[in-house]
């Protein structure tokens, strides 16, 4: 057997055929091939990625093989057939930090970021490994047979060792000709996971309603509700459970989109129905409000540490574990709060109202007006909101007025994203990325702030617990920081506002979005 160092793009993955056994696979193999058993055991397979599918969206699959001879986590890209880590870890990890290989935190921090591996599903195995060698006896390729308990056809999978490629194409051609194997692209995890009725990104955080202009609004307004009621309750076993800290900002974005669709969508659905429910969605947003503010204080927690001196940074150490000590409090009170009669009743009345059917409730408005209509005439209303707010800022105008513009152009951006279906997307994309812009520096501004003020807050009350006073002195300096880096973005506002405000987009929103005499 000869090498052949040439790149091939050939298949890795087969398909053992339902009648075929691995055993009675390997012995047929054994006619082709020379080829020894160098091990067989019964293992576990689990699959892990984020709530959101985080790492399937970067053709990533996380798998934790246990067995009596090991416990190890493969990291793979499954577009490409190449494994990128093994790790082998006693027990799988919950966050990227706690993977002990350099390489696996190096490939899955930017990727997961803030996000929990949680279990997907897991399939039983019996595992087969063979070697195939040349006539010196040296392994020229790795064979790996997987035979599942479920009712889910076998793997082939095919390992090739650098300087063979030859024969890894020969063995791929063997299994497809002779020994009918059919080659696959799909991982047995999208068929486990389709056999049990799901598929692969079934995450609905994306607003993605596709609306007619002709459509009745207060249906298409129903059903961009339902859209964000289905996000609010796939998240809220994450947030009582606190599982990590995305659940409760994903829970939190969705009922304050649906707290602005009611403050501004006013006039479509029953005046009491409308009232009833804002109220309930406003104290849901307020007593998830706590919790989320320590969440972010934490994930922010090492860029405050880097954003000190070096050798002050571990002063800061007792701010975090003061932190760690008021969300874990926090979290507790919102817990109780998502399991109390009020949270499940009022939840369960507004789920109750989307279901019904609109002739319930036509006699209770004025008018039924187009989603078109309707979208026009908001969105042109809070847009010129945005500009007359905007303008009237400059160097002398309080926090607050860019803290009211901040919730205008959130609204304005809450509108936009929830009718998009029914304008043009290039365009709509376009404004939308200004607007991002300006909510971005806008949002930096009011963080800074609201940080700063907190931290103030923060020394206060720590200093009844005998904190040391270097911790106080490294808190001062990250105030200062804080003030700073405030002070820049409100030093970029000016600039980033007139881009949005810029007469070539004035006139596309006008064209959009204004009413037509």
């Amino acid at each position: 057997m000869s090498k052949n160092t040439a790149t091939i793009n050939l298949p890795c993955q087969f398909v053992l055929p339902a009648q075929l056994p691995a055993e009675k696979f390997v012995t047929q193999l054994s006619l082709h091939v020379d080829s020894c058993l160098v091990a067989r055991e019964q293992a576990s397979k689990t699959f892990y990625d984020s709530f959101d599918w985080r790492l399937y969206s970067q053709n990533l699959l996380c798998e934790y093989i246990t067995s009596k001879a090991n416990r190890l986590c493969l990291l793979t890209d499954f577009a490409k057939n190449k494994r990128l880590a093994a790790v082998n870890v006693d027990t799988m990890p919950v966050f990227w930090e706690q993977f002990p290989q350099q390489k696996a935190r190096t490939l899955l921090a930017p990727i997961l970021e803030m996000r929990a591996l949680l279990p997907l599903l897991t399939v039983n195995c019996q595992i087969f490994q063979l070697n195939v060698v040349n006539k010196d006896e040296k392994t020229v390729l790795r064979i790996v047979i997987e035979e599942y308990a479920d009712s889910v056809n076998g793997r082939v999978f095919l390992q090739p060792i650098k300087g063979y490629d030859k024969i890894f194409a020969s063995v791929g051609e063997l299994l497809t000709s002779q020994l009918l194997l059919r080659a696959t692209d799909a991982s047995v995890f999208l068929e486990v996971l389709a056999q049990q009725g799901r598929q692969a990104n079934d995450y609905p955080i994306k607003l993605a309603v596709t609306l007619l202009p002709e459509m009745p609004a207060d249906v298409a307004i129903k059903s961009i509700y339902s859209h964000l009621l289905a996000t609010i309750k796939c998240n809220e076993q994450g947030v009582v459970a606190a599982t990590d800290s995305e659940f409760l900002h994903d829970f939190r974005v969705a009922v304050r989109k649906t707290r602005s669709g009611l403050s501004q969508l006013k006039g479509v659905l029953p005046a009491e129905t409308n009232t009833r429910f804002s109220e309930f969605f406003a104290w849901l947003g307020q007593v998830t409000s706590v919790t989320r503010d320590f969440d972010v204080y934490l994930l922010n927690f090492a860029s405050y540490k880097n954003s000190l001196p070096i050798t002050i940074r571990d002063d800061l150490n007792p701010l975090y574990d003061f932190l760690v000590s008021k969300q874990q409090a926090a979290q507790s009170v919102l817990a109780n709060h998502l399991q109390s009669a009020n949270y499940l009743d009022g939840l369960q009345a507004w789920e109750q109202f989307l279901q019904e059917d609109a002739s319930d409730y036509l006699d209770a408005l004025d008018d039924r007006i187009t989603v078109k209509s309707l979208a026009d005439k908001c969105i042109w209303k809070v847009y010129k909101r945005v500009l007359s707010q905007g303008l009237a800022i400059n160097g002398q105008s309080p926090p607050e007025a860019l803290h009211d513009l901040r919730k205008t152009c959130k609204k304005l951006r809450y509108l936009m994203e929830f009718f998009a279906s029914i304008y043009p997307k290039a365009e709509l994309k376009q404004l939308l990325g200004y607007l991002k812009s300006v909510q971005e520096v806008l949002g930096n501004f009011q963080d800074y702030q609201v940080q700063e003020d907190h931290l103030k807050q923060f020394g206060e009350e720590m200093l009844q617990a005998a904190i040391a006073i270097n911790t106080f002195l490294a808190m001062g300096v990250l105030i200062q920081y804080l003030g700073n880096e405030k002070a820049k973005a409100r030093d970029d506002f000016h600039a980033v506002f007139l881009a949005f405000a810029q007469p070539e987009n004035r006139d596309v929103f006008k064209r959009l979005f204004a009413s037509k005499p």
